[in-house]
């Protein structure tokens, strides 16, 4: 009876430990990498799930290397043989390794030279460098047993790059951030890559080139700061820009997918916008208008044919400089603009300036004048309300 018992334990002690024999029609390894579909400098992370191949329950196995039973990484022109992917812990079953693309030979960035270095070396797990084109794939193939090969296949491609500014609007004193994704200019997936990029605005079209430098190791994401300038040049990461400004960031993307050619380049660009936190219609003050003569004396009883000058002192607000037009028109009685003038120029940081227009009333009656400040004549936003002043004129 003890003896019975005892094979019967042994036996399933046995069938618990066993290894289970692989079915060479239709075997258990599948082939994984962690993306479809891979930029020309991206790193390859493999993974290959077979317990078959877990030799020593209690250490670390390996596989790609034994013989007849290789692992061969490859494109249709390079390739990796024997390459060996090691078991991520004991008794797991489950092999992985890496490769890291070295794209060719090619200048991304217009200096004349190229920015890969392109080879194919190694023998594995997180040793192994491979050549490609821009177009095509890469395959992964494992000799799971004698005449059983398992392959595994995913497409190589450039991307067209983006580029955004982090908001719509900034305000005067903020910071700007400026974003690329190009996962094309991850040109070292171990490093921290950069790219550059040209910011401009409306009132400095040459701008400024600043480095944007990628977030982190092998995202593909690049960010800059930029700060505004209202009183001195464009200089560095400051760009000159006045509220209103519209602000422009380019890029300059020389990674291009099918049907563009190698050779192609594409400007990506991207707008915002600069604002002041000072609503526009509080950015100058405008005094009460007056008529005088020549010498700037008010005249309170005008009469007619008397050369009038209709005066007014207008004054920025702002620590900046502010462009303006100032525009006066005098109305008789019906309402029917008989006079219409304007002044363009531009205040300097809080300064006061005496504006004056000559009239010339030619018919007796009532008028009225009215004055306005706006940003210009072809951006009629208001720097200040409305002035107005009635006057008969004898």
């Amino acid at each position: 009876m003890l003896l019975t018992t005892l094979s019967i334990f042994s036996f399933l002690l046995l069938s618990v430990f066993a290894e289970e024999i692989p079915d060479y029609f239709n075997p258990y390894a599948p082939i994984f990498t962690d993306k479809e579909i891979y930029t020309w400098t991206d790193k390859v992370y493999i993974t290959v799930v077979a317990p078959s191949w877990n030799a020593n329950r209690y250490g670390i196995d390996s596989i790609g290397t034994q013989d007849s039973h290789f692992i061969k990484i490859y494109t249709a022109a390079h390739s990796l043989e024997p390459y060996k992917l090691t078991e991520t812990e004991p008794n797991s079953g489950v092999f992985t390794g890496e490769v890291i693309l070295t794209g060719f030979l090619h200048d991304v960035d217009n200096d004349g030279k190229p920015d890969t270095n392109p080879r194919t070396v190694g023998n594995g797990p997180t040793n192994g460098f491979l050549e490609v084109d821009r177009d095509g794939g890469l395959t992964i193939s494992f000799e799971f047993a004698e005449g059983v090969v398992l392959t595994y296949s995913a497409l190589i491609s450039w991307n067209i790059g983006e580029i955004n500014f982090g908001k719509e609007i900034y305000l005067i004193g903020e910071f700007a951030q400026i974003i690329i994704i190009d996962p094309d200019m991850n040109l070292n997936p171990e490093a921290v890559d950069q790219v550059n990029v040209e910011i401009y605005s409306d009132s400095d079209i040459a701008g400024i080139l600043v480095n944007a430098i990628e977030t982190e190791e092998d995202s593909g994401l690049f960010k800059a700061s930029i700060s505004f300038t209202q009183n001195t040049v464009s200089s560095g990461n400051r760009i000159f820009a006045l509220p209103g400004d519209a602000i422009y960031g380019k890029y300059e993307d020389n990674t291009l997918p099918s049907p563009y050619s190698i050779q192609d380049d594409l400007d990506v660009k991207t707008e915002s916008r600069l604002e002041s936190d000072v609503p526009p219609i509080q950015r100058i003050s405008h005094e009460d208008i007056f008529v005088a003569d020549s010498f700037g004396v008010p005249i309170l009883e005008p009469t007619i044919n008397q050369q009038l000058q209709i005066v007014s002192m207008i004054r920025n607000n702002q620590n900046y400089f502010q462009s303006f037009a100032y525009i006066i028109q005098v109305k008789d009685h019906d309402g029917t603009v008989v006079s219409l003038s304007w002044i363009q120029g531009e205040l300097t940081s809080d300064q006061s300036l005496e504006l004056s227009q000559s009239w010339t009333p030619t018919v007796t009656g009532s008028y009225i004048i009215e004055t306005f400040v706006w940003n210009s004549l072809k951006d009629p936003i208001s720097l200040s309300p409305k002035s107005s002043l009635s006057y008969i004129i004898q």
